[in-house]
C-alpha cells in the first residue's frame, strides 16, 4: 500500500476533561445559546440547572402586549384545569352500563383491558 504523508490524520497533542461544574459555570455566563443547545449541553455533561429556585425566563421578553396575551391564555388554562379537577372529584352522573360477560376475564389483566379500550375508541 502506498501511504500519502499529506493524508495522514493529525494526532491529538493533549486532551482535557470538562467537568459538570465547568459546564454549569460557562452556561450561566453565556447568552448566545438557544434553549435546545443549552439543554443538550446540560444533558451531555450532567450539569443540572443553576438553581431550582431561580425564576423561569419570560417567553414574552420585553413585549408587554405578548405578555398580556400569554397571561390570558395561562388564566384560561388554569380555569379549565380546575374545572376538570372538580369534575373528576364529583361522582359521574352517567348510569353504569351493564357488565359484559367478558369483563370479568379482562379485569384480571389490566394491560390487556387498557389496550382493548384504546382500540374501541379508535373505531
Amino acid at each position: 500500500m502506498l501511504h500519502n504523508k499529506g493524508a495522514e490524520m493529525e494526532r491529538k497533542v493533549g486532551s482535557s476533561t470538562v467537568t459538570a461544574k465547568e459546564v454549569k459555570a460557562a452556561l450561566e455566563k453565556t447568552r448566545t445559546l438557544t434553549a435546545e443547545e443549552e439543554k443538550a449541553l446540560r444533558m451531555r455533561h450532567g450539569a443540572g440547572a443553576s438553581s431550582t429556585r431561580a425564576p423561569l425566563p419570560r417567553a414574552a421578553g420585553d413585549n408587554e402586549e405578548l405578555g398580556d396575551e400569554l397571561l390570558v391564555i395561562e388564566m384560561q388554562l388554569m380555569k379549565a384545569m380546575r374545572a376538570r379537577a372538580a369534575a373528576a372529584k364529583t361522582p359521574a352522573t352517567k348510569a353504569a352500563a351493564p357488565e359484559a360477560p367478558r369483563a370479568r376475564e379482562t379485569a384480571a389483566n389490566p394491560t390487556k383491558d387498557k389496550i382493548v379500550r384504546a382500540l374501541r375508541k379508535k373505531k
